[in-house]
């Protein structure tokens, strides 16, 4: 195709293409479109661009049928266009919860479309997954952190490229320059209904706000997308600068937890100490989304306080702050929805005699010992109890509990009792249940741990060895915030 007859709005494109490394010559390119004026801009140049540099796209469009009769006739839109350009489709129907629980329905949507996306890209073996946002878009973002009161990650907006998959070929291109392009090219589009509706701050912001702004300072887009650029900037180079300090500050394990030098964390400064919290706790979420303030100014007041030993629970584990350390321990237990599922990954350990371990649900050191029974040292309790030697085998494992389990809790003359009655009467909450390390044999259950002892293996007059188990810190109690 000749040079010529690009469109002229290409040209800028390609430069950001190219300044910011977005999309190379040869790649297979993921194109997201919805119908609207931005997608189908996009879908356009990338057509235009896709002889020359030689690139192979694929288009990918999702119904989430919240609109009804007028989400279908998007897809059926985007299906004739795609089409008419020769570019294959994936149709992706997705239904989502109109209400959910813990998120905004934008982002619960958002959040399903960046996950299926990366899914199709892996199936059809695209190099990058390119989206239609705009400089007007990225205005509208820097805005909406800044009155939330964000930090310089929130300030730095939308980054050009995300995950090394996700590129913003329009980043540097504004809303009115593509409605320009579209009806110079006589190209129609989709107008989203939800686009106008008030209950959305983003949409009255687009409506309201911006249009002030640029009547007051006609570059203010321009202006905000530069102020996003330099604090994406500082705030990468306080990213590595605070990765340098935890490198010798933290320790990681298989199972995803860690364990951070209190007492270095203590002696750097405020801003660092905020930093290296929300590096550690954003790596540590499974969608890798960062902590809020709240919680990284919890966890930091905890262990600012001297001798201060407390638990903080978060989504996907819990953080144990100790005079020494601050400790993240995953949840052993995988979670979907409210359903809760084990699987060949359920954490166990081996409990070798004698031995010792620390157990990731709680930060719990457990020892264990084999000595002779003379009948004098029988004191036990929630920190300690003794076994009958000769009555278990010796390959202990320590794990969480499990549906089904069942003991003979110590005191009830040998009655046995399931594992979840027993939490229930003591009014243990669920999520602190799959955290509680259970001391076993293959005979049974020895020791629910900090809790109570199974009667069947408890020393007699008769009993010559005896195993001691202690657990030290006992549980602890919850921080406060």
């Amino acid at each position: 195709m000749n040079r010529t007859a690009w469109p002229p709005l290409l040209h800028r494109v390609i430069r950001t293409v190219r300044s910011r490394s977005l999309i190379q010559p040869g790649q297979h390119v993921l194109v997201a479109i919805s119908g609207g004026p931005d997608s189908v801009a996009l879908l356009s140049l990338l057509h235009h661009l896709r002889s020359h540099w030689s690139l192979t796209l694929t288009a990918v469009h999702f119904n989430y049928g919240l609109r009804g009769a007028e989400s279908e006739g998007d897809q059926r839109f985007v299906e004739s266009y795609c089409r008419n350009l020769d570019v294959p489709l994936h149709v992706r129907a997705v239904r989502i919860d109109a209400h959910p629980r813990h998120n905004s329905l934008q982002a619960e949507a958002r959040d399903i479309r960046y996950r299926l996306m990366q899914e199709i890209r892996t199936s059809c073996g695209a190099d990058r997954i390119a989206v239609g946002h705009t400089a007007d878009d990225q205005a509208e973002t820097v805005l909406l952190w800044i009155l939330r009161g964000a930090g310089l990650a929130g300030l730095s907006g939308m980054p050009a490229v995300r995950n090394d998959s996700i590129v913003r070929p329009l980043y540097e291109t504004t809303r009115k320059e593509i409605l320009t392009h579209l009806r110079t090219a006589g190209l129609s589009y989709r107008e989203d209904s939800s686009n106008t509706n008030p209950r959305y701050l983003r949409n009255r912001m687009r409506r309201e706000v911006i249009p002030v702004l640029t009547q007051v300072v006609p570059s203010s887009i321009k202006a905000l997308c530069r102020l996003a650029d330099l604090c994406r900037a500082d705030d990468q180079h306080l990213d590595q600068e605070a990765a340098a300090r935890m490198a010798v500050a933290v320790t990681w394990d298989s199972t995803g937890a860690w364990i951070l030098d209190r007492r270095i964390l203590v002696k750097l400064p405020l801003p660092l100490q905020r930093r290296c919290l929300r590096l550690l706790l954003r790596r540590s979420d499974p969608q890798q989304h960062p902590p809020s303030l709240h919680m990284i100014e919890r966890v930091l007041r905890l262990a600012s306080t001297p001798e201060s030993v407390s638990r903080v629970d978060m989504k996907a584990g819990h953080i144990v702050v100790t005079t020494q350390s601050l400790r993240f321990l995953p949840f052993p237990i995988k979670h979907q929805g409210s359903r809760r599922h084990w699987d060949d990954d359920t954490p166990r350990a081996p409990f070798p005699v004698p031995g010792e371990l620390i157990w990731s649900g709680t930060g719990q050191r457990l020892q264990v010992q084999l000595q002779k029974y003379d009948g004098r040292d029988a004191i036990q309790g929630q920190e300690r109890i003794l076994v009958d030697a000769d009555r278990v085998t010796h390959a202990l494992t320590i794990r969480n509990w499990l549906p089904g389990d069942r003991f003979c809790p110590r005191g009830m003359g040998g009655h046995s009792k399931k594992l979840q009655d027993f939490f229930t009467d003591l009014k243990i909450p669920v999520a602190r249940r799959f955290r509680i390390p259970l001391v076993v044999a293959p005979e049974g259950i020895l020791w629910i741990v900090g809790y109570r002892q199974d009667e069947r293996w408890v020393p007699t007059s008769s009993t010559a060895h005896c195993l001691v188990i202690t657990v030290n810190p006992p549980p602890l109690t919850e921080g406060t915030a």
